[in-house]
């Protein structure tokens, strides 16, 4: 791994973060978020020929993991949508995830979570969506459940049914875990996760190192309390490191995400062709020992 994100004349491509394998298929660890497809900065409907370009290009960097959900959704643009008319025929090596368990209204407001009995009806929207015969990877994302014991069996049988490949939870904690374990293989965990971010969870992201589990956090640019977007406020140590390689905050976070375990993905999100670049770039970022336990010392808790 090359210690500057951006060597001048070169294009880092998503290979650089190294793999890992979820089910038949091995995804380069830095991947692409498509929430943020859908609108603008302003919180405006997102503009579909850019949308569409990024997704192409972010294919053309490597990235052959794409995390969305059929609640990824703005007045005029719905990311299931945008990702079907960019990549399909979809390629071969490419890990299309979703997310079920919530939902949204026609108007964009959100619904009660799903009852196990309607698990599958959202599934098939994802399929229709995406134009897809199967799902390469469904997350159960849960809320105020004690037990997803009902509602990742309700997915198991949609598995078993040839309908998903691969199930993962999504805003879980440990005993959710085990409760889905006992059931069917979990291949991921989806779980907001940072540098300065819900870092009671490290803990948790080691286990699921230890079981084979990809952990795959969300948030991992915005962090603490900037869910909506990245700050222009950084720690004084972020911007130290990022000073240190040429790089951005940005850059930094992810780089760090990437640096917990292997088996770490990173799913940052984007409507920007210079972000996306940006991005994907991070997985080439090494961050040294001393770099790691100065943003621990900083950012942790």
């Amino acid at each position: 791994m090359s210690s500057h994100p951006t060597p001048p004349g070169t294009a880092v491509t998503a290979a650089a973060a190294g793999t890992w394998r979820i089910g038949d298929l091995t995804v380069n660890r830095l991947g692409f978020g498509a929430m943020r497809l859908t609108t603008n900065a302003d919180g405006g409907s997102s503009e579909r020929d850019r949308a569409i370009s990024v997704l192409r290009h972010a294919v053309d960097l490597g990235v052959n993991h794409i995390d969305t959900a059929a609640f990824y959704f703005s007045p005029l643009r719905s990311a299931n949508e945008l990702i079907n008319r960019a990549l399909a025929p979809y390629p071969d090596d490419l890990l299309v995830a979703t997310k079920v368990g919530p939902g949204r209204d026609p108007a964009g407001g959100w619904l009660p979570l799903a009852r196990p009995d309607q698990l599958r009806g959202q599934v098939e929207e994802n399929l229709r969506q995406l134009g897809r015969d199967y799902l390469d990877l469904v997350y159960l994302r849960q809320h105020g459940l004690d037990s997803i014991a009902e509602h990742f069996g309700a997915l198991a049988e949609l598995r078993d049914a040839g309908l998903i490949r691969q199930l993962g939870i999504s805003n879980v904690r440990p005993q959710h875990l085990a409760q889905a374990q006992a059931i069917a293989p979990v291949a991921g965990v989806q779980n907001p996760y940072g540098v300065d971010y819900r870092r009671v969870q490290d803990g948790f992201v080691r286990s699921c190192g230890e079981q084979g589990v990809a952990f795959v956090p969300f948030f991992a640019i915005a962090g603490a309390g900037r869910e909506a977007g990245v700050s222009s406020a950084e720690g004084e140590d972020i911007v130290a490191v990022a000073r240190n390689h040429g790089a951005t905050a940005a850059q930094v976070r992810l780089a760090w995400t990437l640096h917990q375990g292997p088996h770490v993905l990173a799913i940052p999100g984007t409507g920007n062709p210079d972000h996306l670049v940006a991005n994907v770039a991070a997985g080439a970022l090494a961050l040294s020992p001393e770099e790691l336990a100065l943003l621990d010392a900083a950012e942790g808790g």
